[in-house]
């Protein structure tokens, strides 16, 4: 019995002992002493296309109980003080390590935010700021960077829409006409204009960013205006240099191989379609058999100057296709090879001597394509 009691006593203050808290956490750190790169004003020329970037190193920062300190490094404008930073990016290895590469992509991004201006040249100022729980210790001192910016938007839009009451939904926000993502950074759109303002914006609701053009490059805010009468464009607006190409669509013809002419014309329909209705077509009658290919031309004005494009298939040869076919065999492709019998599609065999609806479309919600109804 006593020694049961003795147990007993021995487990209570064991875990008397276990509530009394004789750990402290220590979180005193010495700051970092000394940035060692880049130099102080160094000027770097933003190449953001590329893989370049800049390396930022400083000394390590010290525990006083030499467990792991933790960094980020801190950017703001060059007359800053690091209380409302424009970033604040962790070091490499996830915070760890006394370094920080830096993309020219994400510094440029950096610049923009600190208000320089695309082609403009400016300051950026840095410091590291080293942790150890809630104790953040800035750098014993700070360093700026020169950088110059390329022409073009540091923060490039996922979506694009065009509106404005010269546009073909007008001007209510939420009918806004969204452009096709073509590549990175690159956006288009096929569609009439008339008398009136328009304008680009990254949003279809709320309060979006709002660009216009300008002399063939692409500002910020602002509203543009078309004037002449009603015309068809292709816009194509380039956010990596900010540059636009305004296209403008003077007439769509289909193609037929076997005459080297234009068979039938189609009209814009708007919405991004060309389109005619009721048309017989034909075909040729070859010493082997019926010859039933085609392709389509784009007449077009680029800066008052005609030209032509011409949009055909991605296989320099095609059998013809059936019920069966894939939608893929309709899409259209631009292609530099204007050879008379290259990359034309065919025909299917039923639509010989019929009358045919033809409808062309390079909309923004679906491949660039065309198809043809037999009536």
């Amino acid at each position: 019995m006593i020694r049961y009691i003795s147990i007993i006593t021995f487990l209570a203050a064991l875990v008397a002992g276990c509530k009394k808290d004789d750990y402290k956490l220590n979180t005193n750190i010495q700051p970092v002493d000394k940035l060692t790169a880049p130099l102080n004003n160094k000027f770097t020329k933003l190449q953001p296309a590329t893989s370049a970037s800049v390396l930022f190193e400083w000394d390590q920062a010290r525990a006083e109980d030499g467990s792991l300190v933790l960094y980020e490094v801190a950017f703001d404008k060059e007359n800053g003080d690091f209380s409302n930073p424009i970033a604040r990016i962790p070091s490499d290895g996830g915070g760890v390590q006394n370094k920080l590469n830096l993309s020219h992509k994400d510094l440029n991004s950096l610049a923009g935010k600190a208000g320089i201006p695309a082609l403009g040249t400016g300051r950026i100022k840095w410091t590291v700021l080293a942790s150890k729980g809630f104790n953040i210790q800035p750098a014993k001192e700070a360093r700026v960077i020169e950088v110059e910016r390329p022409n073009g938007f540091a923060e490039i839009p996922v979506d694009v829409f065009l509106t404005g009451d010269a546009t073909e939904t007008g001007a209510d926000l939420s009918k806004a006409l969204k452009l096709k993502s073509v590549t990175a950074g690159v956006f288009e759109i096929y569609t009439s204009l008339k008398d009136g303002k328009y304008k680009f914006t990254d949003r279809n609701s709320g309060t979006p960013n709002v660009f216009s053009i300008d002399n063939g490059l692409i500002r910020e805010g602002g509203e543009t205006t078309q004037a002449g009468g009603t015309k068809v464009y292709r816009l194509r607006l380039d956010f990596n240099n900010a540059a636009v190409t305004v296209t403008e669509i003077t007439g769509i013809g289909l193609w037929f191989a076997p005459d080297d002419k234009i068979m039938h014309e189609l009209s814009y329909a708007g919405n991004s379609t060309w389109s005619f209705t009721d048309k017989v077509i034909t075909f040729k009658q070859e010493s082997w058999g019926r010859d039933e290919r085609y392709k389509f031309r784009l007449n077009v004005k680029n800066g008052g100057v005609d030209g032509q494009e011409w949009w055909g298939s991605s296989n320099a040869d095609n059998n013809r296709p059936t019920s069966s076919t894939p939608a893929a065999f309709w899409e259209l492709k631009t292609i530099t090879n204007s050879d008379r019998w290259n990359f034309c599609y065919k025909f299917r065999t039923e639509v010989d001597t019929k009358a045919c609806d033809v409808n062309v479309y390079f909309r923004a919600d679906k491949p660039y394509t065309h198809e043809v109804i037999i009536k």
